[in-house]
């Protein structure tokens, strides 16, 4: 006996060392596992029973659905013999023989043993009036086919009473049958509610019982590393004076223990020889710092001393002023012109602006390219002005004109043409700018759209504002929440290109 126990607990020692040596996946699969498979097999007989009551259900009124088949077979039979008797046609007869199959087949249904129980033997009793029945609308019509008149009179009245008193039956029975019924379905509809109840807690029950199974379990998994993990909030607090409790686990948490350890160890031994030396570098990177702080400060100030806005637009307006006073209009316009592009052009590009707003800019930028270039851009609109107050994002409509002037109509030698249109098309608002320049390539066109184009600096001019078709592509799908809402179309070299900008029409 002494040895038995002794042999036992070695047994239940080695399956302790084994489940504490595996890896926390393992272990965590085989609790997850079995808590799994005991919520499935709970609601798998949870559907059966259910299932279960509900065919019970099903089954009840099948019966009362027989006796009215049967009912309206026996008033196919008696209908189609009077028309039969009235026509004495084809069709009439054809039916009888039809609603006659019928009506025998429904009778199979019907009990025909002699029982000791009420329903059952009218049943018995239903049988032996169809089949006399039956007999007896025979005998009618094949009278009428023999053109007895007399008999198939007689036959006529006697099937019509046979009828009544059949059909007096079957209601009779039915309603026995919807009674009986009814209580069978109120029984057992009460009894599916005390199954569902019973059922649902159940399931609550299991549940409790499998997290209660799992935190415990995984409890003697995660305390290690919480224990682990204060260790080292301490350590990070500056407090190496941590003592970890032993952990005999053989598994990640084990040996991420065990290292740790030996890691304290080590920083107990270098922190006093590494602490002033840290601490002077930090007073060194903050001195750095502070300068390198100063520094940006007094450059930001330079550069806002160099360039004020408010500064440039006041000395744009006066110059305007000026310029009407020696009646100079054009010039005035061009000055008034200048300073709307420059206040649209230092505006964050987050905040949102109209499409309006956008076409005036776009306005504003030719107007100064035509008194810079004596008038040589042709430019045209056709704007839906319903669209004017659609919000977009800002400037995203004056660098593609710029793109077209650029890299499209600057160099070359016939009459240069950009058009600018905006118009509703279907779901979308469609900003649209053409010119007859140069045309791209389908290879360049990709290029462009994916980003990887890069232009050669020499051929933009020294007044592009900064912002490309990437740019704007990018924002377009930050603001709307769509790829692909910018598109090229090009049919090649000296073919001239259309850059479509697609709105989402959304409700204001």
């Amino acid at each position: 006996m002494p040895q038995n126990c002794s042999v036992r607990k070695m047994k239940k020692a080695s399956k302790i060392i084994n489940w504490n040596n595996r890896s926390i996946q393992s272990k965590l699969i085989f609790i997850f596992s079995v808590a799994l498979v005991f919520i499935i097999g709970v609601n798998i007989i949870m559907f059966i029973n259910i299932n279960t009551m509900m065919g019970n259900l099903e089954q009840i009124y099948v019966s009362n659905l027989n006796l009215d088949e049967m009912l309206a077979s026996m008033g196919d039979v008696h209908s189609s013999m009077t028309e039969y008797l009235d026509t004495k046609s084809s069709d009439s007869l054809d039916k009888y023989y039809r609603a006659g199959q019928s009506y025998r087949r429904s009778l199979e249904t019907l009990n025909t043993r002699t029982v000791d129980d009420d329903m059952l033997m009218a049943e018995k009793n239903i049988y032996n009036l169809s089949v006399s029945y039956l007999e007896i609308v025979e005998n009618t019509v094949n009278a009428k086919r023999g053109r007895d008149v007399e008999k198939y009179s007689e036959y006529y009245e006697e099937a019509c009473e046979k009828y009544n008193v059949v059909e007096t039956f079957v209601y009779s029975l039915n309603n026995a049958r919807f009674k009986a019924n009814n209580r069978d379905y109120n029984v057992l509809l009460t009894s599916l509610k005390y199954i569902e109840t019973a059922n649902a807690v159940i399931l609550l029950l299991t549940a409790i019982v499998a997290i209660a199974l799992m935190s415990v379990v995984t409890g003697n998994i995660i305390r290690p590393l919480r224990d682990l993990s204060d260790a080292a909030k301490q350590v990070s607090e500056g407090d190496f004076d941590v003592e970890l409790a032993p952990v005999e686990s053989g598994d990640e948490i084990g040996i991420l223990s065990g290292t740790f350890a030996q890691m304290l160890t080590s920083i107990r031994e270098y922190v006093v020889k590494l602490g002033e030396s840290i601490r002077n570098e930090s007073a060194l990177k903050e001195r750095e710092l502070k300068m390198e702080t100063q520094i940006k400060d007094a450059q930001l100030k330079y550069l806002q001393a160099q360039i004020n806005p408010h500064f440039l637009f006041n000395t744009l307006n006066a110059g305007a002023q000026l310029a009407m006073l020696e009646d100079a209009e054009k010039t005035a316009v061009f000055i008034d012109n200048m300073a709307s592009f420059f206040r649209y052009n230092i505006r964050k590009l987050d905040e949102d602006t109209t499409i309006g707003e956008e076409l005036r800019l776009v306005d504003n930028y030719i107007y100064i390219l035509n008194v810079r270039f004596s008038g040589e851009i042709h430019y045209h609109k056709n704007v839906d002005e319903s669209l004017e107050n659609v919000k977009v994002p800002s400037m995203i409509l004056q660098p593609i004109v710029e793109n077209a002037v650029n890299y499209g109509i600057r160099d070359i030698d016939r009459e240069k043409i950009i058009e600018v249109s905006c118009v509703r098309a279907g779901n979308h608002y469609e900003l649209s700018v053409w010119d007859n320049g140069k045309g791209m390539s389908g290879e360049r066109i990709r290029e462009v759209l994916d980003g990887s184009y890069t232009p050669d600096a020499s051929m933009s001019g020294s007044n592009s504002n900064g912002i490309g078709i990437g740019n704007v592509c990018g924002r377009l799908e930050l603001y709307f929440g769509e790829p692909g809402l910018l598109d090229i179309k090009s049919d090649g070299e000296d073919a001239g290109t259309e850059v479509i900008i697609r709105i989402p029409a959304v409700d204001e």
